[in-house]
């Protein structure tokens, strides 16, 4: 599903063919690796023509270069190399593998003049490469030429990323394996389609991780019915798909220590349920497990990099229909808290599969903090629009840290408000709530009805409704199935909970 690169690190390289690519930073010399791939200086002349300004991600592009044994030479552009930042390096190497067609063998000189290159950044340089690459093209029976890098539409093209930190940028490569293996995870199952991917099968898709080391365990409808999960599993009653509560653990870190839970809504087809959701752009609905996904993603990612930390997490798998059988707006429903629920919308379902699961993994795992994401309101798109997930969070603490991990990774949050007068909206006059408090403040509301099966542990509500599907294509993703939160969480693991 997506393009293969062969990718490995070397001091030197020999040019036989393929392309070259060099790095260059805004009013720096021509890049490191020039006189090997560029012996005639074509470079300097095509950029003073082409007016090449080396901005971020900016590219020059040379057909057959005189003198040089590539076949063809890019420079891809830094911009300024004092205010480099390690999201600058993904950008770039996704620009890079955007040049990467009908060839089997490129040549990256990484290292650019005025820059100290670590082996941080070139690690980072062939994450944004890997992550670029991403395609999902499972049901295409007639490719185009773009849909392939190699000349035979097989692969896989072979990237020798050359620099004097090669040894080093190796060893760093592998934990950017791990990440970008997460985020392509979490792509594929929001790109695949809802008849392909129900709950059982995307259950399935998480027992796989049990070969990494991850722990699984797959609770069924009777298993959740002793439980008392009558808010998860009216939900599930619409559909002839029975619904899963995956439950995966990570023990990377200390015995004893509490671990960190991530809780994903994973609603694998969304029609609103008798609330029915207009026909336009329905379709959509099949990435209504986006969270879900995310979680999935992040346990990858973390088993595959062994972090060092206790980890949990744990997805709700539902299909919302409409159906004889379905719940019906004004149905009062129990959660496994004991807390009663009157559905006023069947349509605000993800958070009837949360605060099931929220409470779940409280009551059983005790966890330092649980975070949990969720394509949860359009409202956060009226807010937000699809440029940053919408943070909502009891503890102070937690949000800064998620805002920092949003900063370095590029998966940005905005904070928003949360208050005892927003609280209010969702009492009901039958039930101790009802499911939404209205058009107003509609991801507030949502936010505070999951906050209700928190209890006094740090947590945070993300909805990714914006940045999980259809979000804005960029240097790293050319998917609609963006895999928003897998870096995101990975980050904030990294910096700040590994022992």
């Amino acid at each position: 599903m997506s393009a293969k690169f062969d990718i490995s690190f070397e001091k030197s390289a020999e040019i036989a063919g393929g392309y070259a690519i060099l790095l260059q930073a805004k009013g720096a010399d021509f890049a490191a690796g020039a006189s090997v791939a560029d012996p005639s200086g074509v470079v300097a002349k095509a950029a003073r023509i082409a007016g090449f300004s080396a901005k971020l991600a900016g590219a020059l592009d040379i057909v057959a270069p005189e003198g040089s044994k590539a076949e063809r030479l890019f420079v891809i552009g830094l911009g300024k190399a004092d205010n480099l930042v390690s999201f600058d390096w993904l950008k770039a190497g996704g620009a890079a593998a955007s040049k990467i067609k009908n060839t089997t063998d490129v040549t990256v000189f990484v290292d650019a003049p005025g820059v100290d290159v670590n082996a941080a950044q070139a690690a980072d340089f062939a994450l944004g490469m890997m992550l670029r690459a991403y395609g999902f093209d499972t049901y295409k029976t007639k490719k185009s030429e773009d849909d392939n890098n190699a000349k035979d539409g097989n692969g896989p093209v072979k990237v020798r990323i050359v620099t004097a930190k090669a040894t080093e940028a190796a060893k760093a490569f592998a934990v950017s394996q791990a990440v970008a293996d997460g985020v392509n995870l979490a792509r594929d199952l929001v790109n695949e389609p809802a008849n392909v991917l129900g709950p059982v099968e995307f259950a399935a898709k998480v027992k796989e991780l049990e070969k990494l080391g991850v722990e699984v365990e797959i609770l069924t409808e009777k298993e959740m019915s002793k439980l008392g999960m009558g808010a998860l599993l009216g939900v599930a009653q619409g559909s002839v798909r029975s619904p899963r509560l995956a439950v995966m653990q990570w023990k990377g870190g200390k015995n004893g220590d509490a671990p960190l839970a991530f809780i994903g809504k994973g609603v694998v087809f969304d029609t609103g349920g008798i609330s029915i959701k207009p026909a336009g752009g329905m379709e959509d609905m099949k990435g209504d497990m986006g969270g879900a996904a995310a979680v999935t993603g992040l346990m990858h990612v973390l088993a595959a990099r062994k972090a060092k930390a206790n980890v949990v997490g744990i997805i709700g798998l539902v299909e919302n229909m409409p159906d004889g059988n379905a719940q019906r707006p004004g149905d009062i429903v129990t959660s496994m808290s004991g807390q009663t629920i009157e559905v006023i919308n069947t349509d605000a379902e993800g958070r009837l599969v949360l605060c099931d699961a929220v409470w779940y993994c409280n009551d059983r795992f005790k966890p330092r903090f649980m975070i949990d994401l969720a394509t949860l309101t359009g409202a956060i798109l009226v807010a937000l629009g699809n440029i940053q997930a919408g943070l909502f969070s009891n503890d102070d603490t937690l949000s800064e840290q998620l805002a920092i991990a949003g900063t370095e990774t590029h998966e940005r949050l905005w904070r928003m408000p949360m208050g005892k007068e927003y609280d209010k909206m969702i009492d009901s006059k039958f039930a101790d709530m009802k499911n939404t408090g209205g058009r107003h403040a509609g991801s507030i509301t949502a936010a505070h009805f999951i906050g209700r099966f928190v209890g006094d542990t740090p947590w945070a509500h993300i909805d990714i409704a914006g940045t999980a599907i259809g979000s804005p294509l960029d240097e790293i993703n050319q998917s609609w199935g963006s895999g928003y939160g897998v870096r995101l969480l990975d980050q904030l693991v990294r910096a700040n909970y590994e022992s």
